[in-house]
């Protein structure tokens, strides 16, 4: 057997072979790379790893994928961090309140049926999408508001989204992106700074309770976390460097990645469960 193939197939990590473990990488760097920019990376992260965990629960994929993006998740927020692009005053209550709804969400869940959720996404989608096609230029420059106000909007939008984190999920900061800058009238930047700081929070909120429940494989997780790490890394210098340039055109591409798979979730449901 020709020893390159030999390679992949033979070695394993968790049990899973070397070439299945190396195309979780390629779809976490895209869903980080994506994710780093404007949002969303959980769209292609997910189902890359329930295509891979497969034959097991979908606990497994879903903890396995919150190691490698909460490690990914540092590195993008640092960046933002590091350039002074996070509004500590503002964010640091938010991501309290996103917490809060993450919890809140959860147990929200927990008694009610998400295909009500699903209907309502594909309803809302086309409204998001026009008001993102429609405004041609996304500001590099805040608007004028009071504080009091710009804190009360990206508070609110924290512990709702935070709280449709809990319940769903895919498409939170790209959520909370448009949420600060058309009514909170952030700059892209800053805008992005704190989306970052509340996805890491939330990130890491789920990936101890997944810990804590036996649902993460450690080795495979830590393995892709290289490739999100390289992926947040890149996402974070091109969003930080172009600002609306890059954030705006990929803030569409989740749009429509989340409304087919929303859709593919309410048409194939056997595939997602």
């Amino acid at each position: 057997m020709n020893p390159i193939l030999s390679l992949l197939t033979d070695v394993t990590v968790d049990g899973f072979a070397l070439w299945i473990v190396l195309l979780i990488c390629v779809g976490v760097f895209l869903g980080s790379f994506m994710d780093a920019i404007a949002g969303g990376g959980g769209i292609i992260t997910v189902p890359t790893y329930l295509i891979a965990f497969s034959r097991l629960p979908a606990y497994y994929a879903l903890g396995t994928n919150k190691l490698s993006s909460g490690i990914g998740t540092v590195f993008s927020t640092a960046r933002f961090i590091k350039n002074g692009l996070v509004d500590w005053k503002l964010f640091t209550p938010a991501v309290a309140l996103a917490l809060m709804g993450s919890v809140a969400g959860t147990w929200l869940q927990h008694h009610t049926p998400d295909v009500v959720l699903k209907y309502l996404l594909l309803a809302v989608l086309p409204v998001v999408a026009f008001v993102t096609l429609r405004n041609r230029s996304w500001p590099d420059q805040p608007g004028e508001m009071d504080f009091h106000v710009r804190a009360a909007i990206v508070w609110i939008a924290s512990f709702i989204i935070g709280g449709y984190d809990g319940y769903y999920g895919p498409g939170t900061g790209t959520f909370l992106m448009l949420v600060f800058i058309r009514l909170g009238k952030m700059d892209t930047r800053h805008a992005a700074g704190g989306v970052k700081v509340i996805n890491l929070a939330s990130n890491l909120g789920s990936l101890f309770t997944a810990l804590a429940g036996g649902y993460v494989y450690i080795g495979v997780g830590l393995i892709s976390a290289a490739a999100a790490i390289a992926g947040h890394y890149l996402g974070a210098g091109l969003a930080i460097k172009n600002g609306s340039r890059i954030v705006r055109p990929t803030v569409i591409v989740v749009l429509l990645l989340l409304a087919v798979k929303v859709g593919s979730e309410l048409l194939f449901p056997e595939f997602w469960n």
